[in-house]
């Protein structure tokens, strides 16, 4: 099996184990029987739409950016860019500003340094490679929510099956780490959520206080790269340089990046862990080691498979081997 189809199935798998209390109520509400499509059907609509309309915006947002980006450095190559009366106030400004008059005040050396050899052919294969990438990913969006639906469909079967399975293998302990496994990724996806969106917020609210442009796609962006440790600090980087390009302040774009870098080491080293351990009941190190470690042998998948294998051999070190029967008998 292709591991591309493995990849939606398990985004399925997390999804469903995160919002089942969730789809329980919903269902519950509507008054569906299990046997109903209804429920899991509506609820697995509800759950694309809250993933995708982001997506979707910073998209759209992203697209019009693009567009405005073409006709800048389609002007740029025509006229050239003019040195910013900022950059000879700056130390070695003026090795800086000469430099700047050599390669982008003048058209010519602008246009080369900007690509102006880039033909029509390269750009139509550039953009046929983007589309069938953006095709690709939407294929496998959509497979993950038909596996999603399934999933809330025949949740309770299914969840019985493997409780009746690691009873047989395991015994009675099977069952508890089971339900360990299910709280640790519940717990590791609620955890980065909320640290996600409270980062991109945050920075996002500097991006409006210094005048970054546009500074909703920013702030999307910047939520969507925070669930990738250091992802975000590309993000607000960019946003602070893109500031400066465009004639703002040096020193409001130096407050972004730093307020950045602190809101995001203050999150992704601190909350994050401390989040992620308390929900899923993992020492701060055991989390962050299953956090990183999760991420680099699986992939973004590893950020939620990494505190399940964790948590997993945490219960067994906890339940099974601290309990002993020599343990018992030590401690009478």
């Amino acid at each position: 099996m292709s591991l591309d189809f493995l990849t939606p199935l398990s985004w399925a798998v997390v999804i469903a184990l995160t919002v089942w209390p969730a789809y329980r109520k919903f269902s519950a509400r509507i008054g569906a029987k299990p046997s109903d499509v209804v429920a899991p059907l509506s609820f697995t609509l509800i759950v694309g739409l809250v993933l995708f309309l982001p997506v979707g915006l910073a998209i759209h947002q992203a697209a019009q950016e693009a567009q405005n980006l073409l006709q800048s450095l389609a002007q740029i190559r025509q006229n050239g860019l003019p040195v910013p009366e900022w950059l000879p106030q700056m130390p070695l400004g003026e090795h800086g500003a000469r430099w700047w008059t050599a390669n982008l005040s003048d058209p010519r050396s602008a246009s080369e340094l900007l690509g102006g050899n880039l033909d029509k052919e390269a750009q139509a294969a550039w953009t046929r490679t983007l589309g069938g990438q953006v095709l690709h990913r939407m294929f496998l969006f959509i497979l993950a929510l038909i596996s999603l639906f399934i999933i809330l469909q025949n949740g309770a079967w299914i969840g019985n099956r493997v409780l009746d399975t690691a009873d047989k293998i395991l015994g009675d302990p099977g069952e508890r780490l089971a339900s360990k496994m299910v709280e640790t990724v519940r717990g590791t996806v609620n955890g980065t959520v909320i640290v996600a969106v409270a980062e991109g917020i945050i920075i996002g609210a500097a991006y409006v206080a210094a005048g970054v442009p546009n500074p909703l796609l920013f702030a999307l962006l910047t939520i969507a790269f925070a669930m990738v440790p250091l992802g975000a600090w590309v993000v607000f980087t960019s946003a602070a340089l893109l500031l400066v390009v465009q004639g703002g302040s040096v020193f409001a774009a130096t407050a972004v990046f730093f307020f950045g870098a602190v809101v995001m080491l203050i999150g992704d080293m601190f909350v994050w862990p401390n989040l992620v351990g308390t929900q899923a009941r993992l020492p701060f190190l055991a989390a962050l080691i299953g956090i990183f470690g999760g991420l680099q042998t699986f992939g973004l998948i590893g950020l939620f498979i990494g505190p399940m294998i964790l948590g997993a051999l945490w219960i067994v070190w906890r339940e099974w081997l601290l309990r002993s029967p020599s343990s018992e008998e030590v401690r009478d």
